[in-house]
C-alpha cells in the first residue's frame, strides 16, 4: 500500500514545504507571494508527530473503505432514496472528456480543508482499480454560480453553496476555502487561482448592476459597496473593479483562512475601460454560447476543459497565454534553501535569462540596434514565413480550370518539439566552423546568390521566394538545408552569432498544445490516420455545429484559441508593443526573458524549411509545384476542385513519407478553398497576391456571399 506523507504540523499541514507557508501580498496591484515560517513555529518533532497522526487516520479510513467495499460486494446495495426536489432540479454539469470526473460531495472534512490539502489524490493501489468515489478530484479550476427558483445553483455539485443572498454572504463564501484551484503542472511551478463565474441571475440576486457603471461616480459607489462588504469578512479586492477581479484574504486576517480567487462577472465582459475590454477579450470568446449570449455556465465549463487540456487558465491574450504555458511546463525559477535555512528563488538550469540580449542583425523591428543598421544600410536577418508569387504560371497550369488552396496545419508545432534553441545570449564568432550534425543555434553570414535552386519553387532561403541579392544573415535551419540539399559551401561563412547553450525548451510546451489541438479536432471528427477522402469529408463538415451539441461547440471555440496560442506565442518573442513609449518598451519588454527575436527566427526558419522540404519532394515525385504561397496557404493548379490529384501515390504498397499529405496533424495539409483559374489570372495580372481570393470561394469553387466570407475568415 502506497502511503502519502502530508508535510507540516497543524499550522502548515498540506504545504509543499514543511515548516513554511505561502503568504500573498498585494504590491502595486499585483499579488506576490513569499515563503514564511510556519505560524505555529513547528519543529521536526511536531511535524513528524502530525505526519504520524494523519497517516494513522488515513490508514483507518482506508481500512473502513475496504470493509465497506467488501460488504457491498457481498450484499446488494439498497435502492437509492429519491433526492430532495431541490437537488433534482439542479442541472448536472456537462463533463468534457478531458475534464476531471465529478465525484460525490466531500465527506468527513470541510471545503476549506479540501482546498488546503493540496488537491493531490492518493495513488491507486497496485493490482486493483480504485473505485471512482474513493479517489475524487479535490479541486476544480472554475465553477459557475447561478440563482434559480430553488436558490443558489452551481455546475460543480461538490462546491458548497453560499449561505445567503447578501453580498457579505457571498464574500464569506468566497473566503471559506472553496475547492477551487489550478494545480501546478511542474514540481517547480505554482498553483493558480480558481475562478468563480457569475451569471446574470446571480448578479441580480446579489444586488449588483446588470452592466458595469460608465460614470466615475457610479463606479466609485459600486467599488465602495463591494470593498465594504468584502472587508466585513476580512476579504480584499483588486484595486480596479471590472469584469474580472481578484478577491483574497491575507494570512492571519479575521474571517477565515487565507484564500485567493478570481471573479468573472459574465454579463460585464467586454465593458469598462479600454484596458478592461482588451484584458477580457479572450474570456469573452470562452463565455460566448452558440446563440451568441455571454453565459456563465458555458464559460466555467470551457475553462475547466481549457485547464484540463493545457494545465493553465487563459491569460489576457493568446500570446501572453503562450508565455504563461511555457513558464508553467518549464518553470524558469526554483526554490532553494540557503545556508541560513531561508527559502529563496534562483534560475533553473536551461532557463532563459532576463535583460536585453539582442544582437544587431536580429534585434526586432523596433529595437534601436535595428534602426542603427538600417541607417547604415547594413543587412538584417529576414527569416520570415513565405510570401511568394513571383513566378508566372506555366502554360499547363494556366490551362487548368482550378487553383486549390492547401493550408498547412500548425506548421510551427511541426518543428518546435525537438528544435534546439538558444538559451543564453548569442556571441559573435569570426570564421566559425560549420558542422552539419551539431551546428549550434544562431545566425550565420552566408552568400546564397550563386546557388542554383528549383525554378518552379520559391527560393528556400528567402521569405519572398526570390534569389537573394547578396550575402545576409540566416538562421541555422536555413543554412543546414542549403548545405545538405543544395551544396552550399559552409567554409565561405565568414562570421556568425551563435549560442553556447542550445536546448529544445519548447518540447513540453509543444506537447501540451499538440495534444490539446489534436483532442479538440478529434471531437470535430478529424483524427490521425484518416484516408484522404474521409478526411476531406470530415473537414468539410467539422464546422457544422448543432446548438445542442455542447461538446462540439466547445471544441470549435477551443480549436481557434489553441491555434492563436501557438501562433501568437511565436510572435511574442519579438513583441513590438506599440502602445508603450520607447523608454517603457525597452525597460518592460526588451529586458524580459520572453523578448528573444533570434528564437523566433530559428522557429520560423525551421517551419519554412520543413514546408519547402515537403513541397520539393512532392514536386520530384509528382511534378506538381505551387505557384503562390502566403504564409501557410499554398496554391496549386488542378484539373478538379480537389487536392486529391496532388497526392503522391504509394510506392511498393506503402505511403511516401515527407510529401504533401492531407490530415489534421501538424505539418499536414487541409483543403482551404478551390478558386476558378480565371479569377486567379485576373488578380495576378493586377499585381495582387492570388491568396486574397482564398476566402471568396468554398472548396467546390463556388463564390461565397458576404456573410459566408466573414465566417470563413473568422474560423480556425
Amino acid at each position: 500500500m502506497t502511503q502519502v506523507r502530508l508535510a507540516g504540523c497543524v499550522g502548515c499541514i498540506g504545504s509543499d514545504r514543511p515548516g513554511y507557508v505561502v503568504v500573498w501580498n498585494l504590491d502595486g496591484g499585483q499579488m506576490l507571494w513569499e515563503w514564511k515560517r510556519c505560524p505555529e513555529k513547528c519543529t521536526a518533532e511536531s511535524r513528524a508527530a502530525t505526519i504520524e497522526r494523519l497517516s494513522r487516520r488515513r490508514a483507518e479510513q482506508e481500512a473502513e473503505e475496504e470493509a465497506r467495499r467488501a460488504q457491498a460486494q457481498a450484499v446488494p446495495e439498497p435502492a437509492p432514496q429519491p433526492e430532495p426536489a431541490s437537488e433534482q432540479a439542479r442541472p448536472q454539469p456537462v463533463r468534457h472528456p478531458a475534464s476531471p470526473r465529478p465525484a460525490p460531495a466531500f465527506r468527513g472534512r470541510t471545503a476549506a480543508g479540501a482546498a488546503r490539502s493540496g488537491g493531490r489524490s492518493a495513488p491507486a493501489r497496485s493490482g486493483r482499480s480504485a473505485a471512482p468515489a474513493a479517489n475524487p478530484p479535490r479541486r476544480w479550476p472554475a465553477v459557475a454560480l447561478d440563482h434559480g427558483t430553488e436558490g443558489w445553483e452551481l455546475d460543480v455539485a461538490q462546491v458548497p453553496r453560499p449561505a445567503g443572498t447578501k453580498l457579505t454572504d457571498w464574500f464569506a463564501w468566497l473566503g471559506t476555502g472553496l475547492p477551487l484551484r489550478i494545480d501546478r503542472v511542474h514540481d517547480a511551478g505554482r498553483t493558480g487561482d480558481g475562478l468563480v463565474c457569475l451569471s446574470a441571475a446571480a448578479l441580480k440576486t446579489l444586488g449588483l448592476p446588470a452592466s458595469l457603471p460608465t460614470t466615475e461616480k457610479a463606479l466609485a459607489a459600486l467599488t465602495k459597496k463591494l470593498t465594504t462588504a468584502a472587508a466585513s469578512v476580512g476579504m480584499e479586492l483588486s484595486q480596479e473593479i471590472g469584469p474580472i477581479f481578484h478577491a483574497f484574504r491575507r494570512a492571519g486576517a479575521p474571517g477565515g483562512p487565507k484564500s485567493s480567487l478570481r471573479v468573472v462577472i459574465t454579463p460585464w465582459i467586454g465593458q469598462g475601460s479600454e484596458k478592461q475590454q482588451v484584458t477580457s477579450a479572450l474570456i469573452a470568446q470562452l463565455a460566448t454560447a452558440p446563440n451568441g449570449d455571454l453565459d456563465a455556465l458555458t464559460l466555467a465549463r470551457r475553462i475547466r476543459t481549457y485547464v484540463a487540456d493545457l494545465g493553465i487558465a487563459p491569460g489576457v491574450t493568446p500570446a501572453t497565454t503562450s508565455k504563461l504555458l511555457l513558464d508553467a511546463v518549464r518553470p524558469r525559477s526554483e526554490a532553494f534553501q540557503d545556508e541560513q535555512g531561508e527559502w529563496r528563488s534562483r534560475l533553473r538550469d536551461g532557463a532563459l535569462p532576463g535583460g536585453d540580449t539582442a544582437v544587431p542583425p536580429a534585434a526586432g523591428a523596433r529595437h534601436p540596434l535595428t534602426r542603427e543598421l538600417q541607417e547604415r544600410g547594413e543587412a538584417l536577418c529576414e527569416e520570415e514565413d513565405f510570401k511568394w508569387w513571383a513566378r508566372p504560371l506555366t502554360e499547363a497550369e494556366a490551362a487548368m480550370p482550378y487553383a486549390v488552396a492547401c493550408d498547412v496545419c500548425a506548421s510551427y508545432l511541426s518543428v518546435t518539439m525537438s528544435l534546439r534553441l538558444p538559451v543564453g545570449p548569442l556571441e559573435h564568432h569570426a570564421e566559425p566552423v560549420w558542422d552539419t550534425k551539431s551546428a549550434p543555434a544562431g545566425l550565420w553570414w552566408c552568400d546564397f546568390t550563386d546557388i542554383e535552386v528549383d525554378p518552379l519553387l520559391p527560393h528556400p532561403a528567402t521569405f519572398h521566394g526570390e534569389a537573394p541579392a547578396g550575402p545576409g544573415w540566416y538562421a541555422t535551419p536555413t543554412v543546414a538545408y542549403m548545405v545538405t540539399e543544395y551544396g552550399f559551401d559552409p567554409t565561405t561563412i565568414s562570421e556568425a552569432y551563435l549560442s553556447t547553450l542550445t536546448v529544445p525548451f519548447l518540447k513540453e510546451w509543444t506537447v501540451r498544445l499538440r495534444e490539446a489541438y489534436k483532442r479538440v479536432y478529434a471531437v470535430l471528427g478529424l483524427k490521425d490516420g484518416q484516408e484522404p477522402e474521409e478526411f476531406l469529408a470530415a473537414y468539410a463538415a467539422h464546422k457544422d455545429i448543432d446548438a445542442q451539441d455542447v461538446e462540439r461547440a466547445d471544441a470549435l471555440v477551443l480549436a481557434g484559441l489553441y491555434k492563436a496560442i501557438y501562433k501568437g506565442g511565436i510572435g511574442k518573442w519579438t513583441d513590438g508593443a506599440q502602445h508603450l513609449d520607447e523608454e517603457v518598451w525597452l525597460q518592460e519588454i526588451v529586458a524580459n526573458w520572453s523578448y528573444r527575436p533570434e528564437v523566433r527566427f530559428q522557429i520560423i526558419a525551421a517551419a519554412r524549411i520543413g514546408s519547402h522540404r515537403r513541397m520539393r519532394k512532392t514536386y520530384k515525385k509528382t511534378g506538381r509545384a505551387p505557384f503562390a504561397i502566403n504564409v501557410d496557404s499554398y496554391l496549386y493548379a488542378t484539373e478538379e476542385p480537389s487536392p486529391l490529384e496532388l497526392l503522391t501515390p504509394p510506392e511498393n504498397g506503402k505511403p511516401v513519407l515527407g510529401v504533401l499529405r492531407l490530415g489534421i496533424g501538424p505539418g499536414q495539409f487541409k483543403h482551404e478553398a478551390s478558386i476558378p483559374m480565371e479569377a486567379i489570372l485576373e488578380i495576378m495580372s493586377s499585381g495582387d497576391h492570388p491568396s486574397r481570393l482564398t476566402h471568396d470561394y468554398d472548396t467546390d469553387g463556388v463564390a461565397l456571399t458576404g456573410g459566408e466570407q466573414e465566417q470563413e475568415t473568422a474560423s480556425p
